[in-house]
């Protein structure tokens, strides 16, 4: 009776091993992300220790230079039913992308939760990447190595909770309640922010709406991006914005046409309008006396892969309503040209 027994509970201890190593497989477990760094020289304005740059986020330094390494680890179960995301940047790029984060999470890019509800509902709750815009912080997933006016001057990140509606085989949606924008560990005013999101196929237009920055007025926003696949070899992509914070404005539009020459090389332009009415960006510089200017850019980058490598030389002319930038001699200019060659690698 006694071997009996012994031999029922080791079959059932080997049993429940047995499945509790099933159930652990069944959890999928990814990592991948990406190493970028960079050379950036001026060639209308000024280098070395007196070097200038666009007021635009990222890929700012002079001569050689680091960008960010991102560390993206996902888990899910297998069903797909829940899962997280920790997303990890270390590196100047990283630093400027999380700048409102405390000194306990400013490796932090992202740092959420999710659960599919359904197959047309899933909710996400936690640190996530801005909805609003046609870039992003990741340079793997941008054309242009340099970034937009109206990506480094909208929203990087929030924290709240989202909902995504799949409302039929081409529409989206999405509603949020989250922190002020880029508050990334709590909400330290105790004031809340709404997002929503329309979406058709790859077309999105996105709201936000909320107190920011202490401000007693509500900052509004409403940003539409698109893109399409006109031919094999040609897409043309699409990004218009506008901001107003009690009558502070700034707004833009971008146009981002790229083709494809083989299938390793692609040429792409970012051409980019972008205006300020009453300083409301502080994003150009300099003004008017009313406090409006506005600044044309346009952006010409070749895109090169060697396997897992991107190579990406850029050449960048920035030209403004007002003398913001300086020439070779120092002398107070309206416009910027510059050169960069960027190398990211995707694991």
């Amino acid at each position: 009776m006694k071997s009996i027994c012994t031999l029922l509970l080791l079959t059932i201890s080997t049993t429940f091993m047995f499945a509790q190593e099933e159930t652990e497989d069944k959890k999928k477990f990814t990592v991948e992300g990406s190493v970028d760094v960079y050379f950036r020289q001026n060639i209308s304005g000024p280098n070395g220790e007196d070097a200038i740059a666009p007021n635009t986020s990222f890929a700012n330094r002079n001569g050689f230079a680091i960008g960010m390494a991102n560390v993206i680890g996902a888990f899910e179960s297998e069903n797909g039913k829940v899962g997280a995301v920790a997303d990890l940047v270390f590196g100047p790029r990283g630093e400027e992308a999380v700048f409102l984060s405390g000194p306990s999470s400013n490796i932090v890019n992202q740092l959420y939760v999710y659960w599919n509800v359904s197959e047309k509902v899933k909710l996400t709750l936690g640190n996530f990447n801005t909805f609003l815009g046609y870039e992003v912080i990741s340079p793997i997933a941008n054309f242009n190595y340099s970034t937009s006016y109206m990506f480094s001057y909208g929203p990087f990140s929030h924290t709240g909770i989202k909902a995504d509606f799949t409302l039929s085989e081409d529409f989206s949606a999405m509603l949020a309640v989250l922190n002020q924008t880029d508050a990334t560990e709590f909400n330290f005013d105790n004031n809340y922010t709404l997002g929503a999101q329309l979406g058709y196929k790859s077309t999105y237009l996105n709201f936000l709406y909320g107190k920011q920055g202490g401000n007693s007025e509500s900052t509004f926003q409403v940003d539409l991006t698109t893109g399409y696949d006109l031919s094999d070899d040609f897409f043309l992509g699409l990004n218009a914005t506008y901001n107003d914070t009690d009558g502070a404005s700034f707004y833009g539009v971008a146009l981002y046409p790229q083709f494809k020459t083989s299938d390793a090389f692609t040429l792409g332009l970012r051409g980019e309008y972008f205006a300020e009415g009453e300083g409301g960006a502080g994003a150009i510089g300099g003004y008017d006396l009313e406090g409006d200017a506005s600044v044309v850019a346009v952006t010409l980058t070749g895109s090169y892969s060697v396997g897992d490598l991107t190579i990406k030389p850029e050449f960048r002319l920035d030209s403004a309503s007002e003398d913001t930038f300086l020439d070779t001699d120092q002398d107070p200019s309206n416009s910027l040209s510059s050169f960069v060659i960027a190398g990211i690698y995707k694991f």
